[in-house]
């Protein structure tokens, strides 16, 4: 087996026409090449991890399964490591992959698109304050902003929510699955089902609580609206969403005064691709 299938390694999406376990396939032996070899730069390996996680999410989409494609990436590791790091066929494949990101560095803007819901990531530079990897959400009359927020390159996991009727939530918190609970995700059978039921049964769950709450800062409101409160979840939430199942879901519970909750449904999707995708310019 050559390398030369790697040249659309990390390219764009919809770039090459291999199939999504293909792809992933394709991806992960160039990845794991680059492991043992010390190929690439930490931006190019960054890189090649962010379209490692995408082609595995549409493959997932696309009907695979978390064993299927966990056995891909074992057979990927081990064709890996028959190459010779000074071979000519490896060093022919990093050439191609170091060309597809020289292009791939220029973008700053990425949509990931899910079954239901998309993140808008952007890594451009600025000292305002912006979403780096962003998903809307409505719920009831009330709107949401979820996702990566911060200043120059500096991001946190953060929900801005609007509310219409102005009243104010005292805290709020981000329930998903725990892995340690469960054996894979909770997926009903038909496809485009609400998110509310892709998430487990609350024995099943995890629950992070917001670390601090404030005033809600302009560039961060959803659209249209005037204000807005914006809570700040712990690093390690995020974390854990990007090892989530891109077919799940997870839900922002904002928590009001009387034991009211008002919650928000974010599709997890190719998070973990997105937030791969900024790093690549924070190396």
């Amino acid at each position: 087996m050559g390398l030369a299938f790697v040249c659309a390694a990390i390219a764009a999406p919809g770039a090459a026409r291999a199939q999504p376990a293909d792809l992933f396939f394709e991806r992960m032996v160039m990845s794991a090449v680059d492991d043992r070899c010390n190929l690439f730069t930490p931006g190019v390996s960054a890189a090649l991890a962010a379209g490692a996680a995408q082609a595995r999410g549409a493959a997932l989409r696309a009907g695979s399964d978390n064993r299927t494609l966990d056995a891909v990436a074992r057979d990927a590791r081990s064709r890996a490591a028959r190459f010779a790091c000074d071979g000519a066929s490896v060093a022919s494949a990093a050439a191609r992959v170091e060309d597809a990101f020289s292009a791939y560095q220029r973008v700053t803007r990425m949509t990931y698109r899910g079954d239901v819901s998309a993140w808008q990531a952007d890594r451009g530079v600025g000292r305002a304050a912006r979403w780096r990897l962003a998903q809307s959400a409505d719920f009831g009359s009330n709107r949401m902003v979820f996702g990566l927020a911060g200043r120059e390159g500096s991001s946190a996991l953060v929900a801005v929510a609007n509310f219409a009727d102005k009243r104010t939530p005292y805290a709020a918190r981000l329930v998903m699955r725990d892995g340690s609970r469960t054996f894979g995700p909770y997926l009903p059978g038909a496809t485009n089902q609400p998110l509310a039921r892709k998430l487990p049964p609350r024995s099943a769950t995890h629950a992070y609580m917001a670390e601090a709450r404030a005033g809600a800062e302009t560039e961060l409101l959803p659209k249209g609206a005037a204000s807005g409160w914006a809570f700040r979840f712990p690093a390690a939430a995020a974390q854990a969403l990007a090892e989530l199942d891109p077919r799940e879901a997870i839900a922002v519970e904002f928590l009001f005064p009387g034991d009211r909750v008002r919650t928000a449904y974010v599709e997890v999707g190719d998070f973990a691709a997105g937030r791969a995708f900024l790093q690549v310019a924070a190396r």
